[in-house]
């Protein structure tokens, strides 16, 4: 992406590397543990709590084109199992590595002598702006491949019965009389009839009884 309006130090997720230098090959290993952004996840499917901890375990590399960020991020997510419409909970351990490059320097590490009308390459590029990077959108990208599309309770959950939504699980014998549809129909043809013959009986009974007045 372009280059980020100027980064804030005071922001868990960004990270200063004026200690690591930019000698290539020198390194940097750090710990920190932050309260989760907002939205991290799949919205509306599982993610971790705005304000849950975090524990983030980088390494900082310095290489020639910017720093090589390899870690690890460790969390609590929450979410809804899609089968059985359960709350759920799950540990989250997500790897990511990311290359932050120098906003002087071209691929091969060398300081450009003129800014190149590269825009179209810096989209996908993050950048170190004043020794500091922000590793806000790496975290995002891979909390999200890490977790599950279609979250579980547990492998074998068997859902909601689909005729009054009672939990599978807990009663895996719960079924329900299954009718044939074309026995239904012969049923309330034959109700229809009888109703019928109700009706024009009853409706005979005050003139039988004239007749035998009479």
């Amino acid at each position: 992406m372009a280059l980020n309006a100027r980064l804030d130090h005071r922001n868990p997720l960004v990270f200063d590397t004026h200690e690591l230098g930019r000698r290539p090959g020198a390194l940097q290993r750090l710990t920190r543990e932050i309260d989760a952004p907002k939205d991290l996840g799949i919205q509306g499917v599982i993610g971790v709590p705005e304000g849950a901890p975090v524990e983030l375990e980088l390494r900082l590399e310095s290489v020639m084109e910017g720093v090589l960020v390899t870690g690890t991020a460790r969390a609590q997510a929450k979410g809804e199992c899609v089968r059985c419409l359960e709350p759920l909970e799950l540990a989250l351990e997500a790897d990511f590595q990311e290359m932050f490059s120098y906003p002087d320097a071209d691929d091969r590490g060398r300081v450009k002598a003129e800014p190149a009308d590269d825009a179209e390459e810096d989209e996908d590029r993050l950048f170190i702006e004043d020794g500091l990077f922000d590793l806000e959108p790496v975290l995002r990208d891979a909390v999200v491949l890490a977790l599950p599309m279609q979250p579980v309770c547990q492998d074998d959950c068997l859902g909601l019965c689909s005729e009054c939504g009672e939990r599978l699980t807990d009663d895996p014998d719960h079924h329900h009389d299954a009718v044939d549809i074309r026995w239904a129909a012969l049923q309330g043809l034959a109700g229809s009839l009888e109703d019928g013959e109700k009706d024009e009986m009853s409706g005979a009974e005050p003139g039988v009884d004239e007749k035998q007045e009479k």
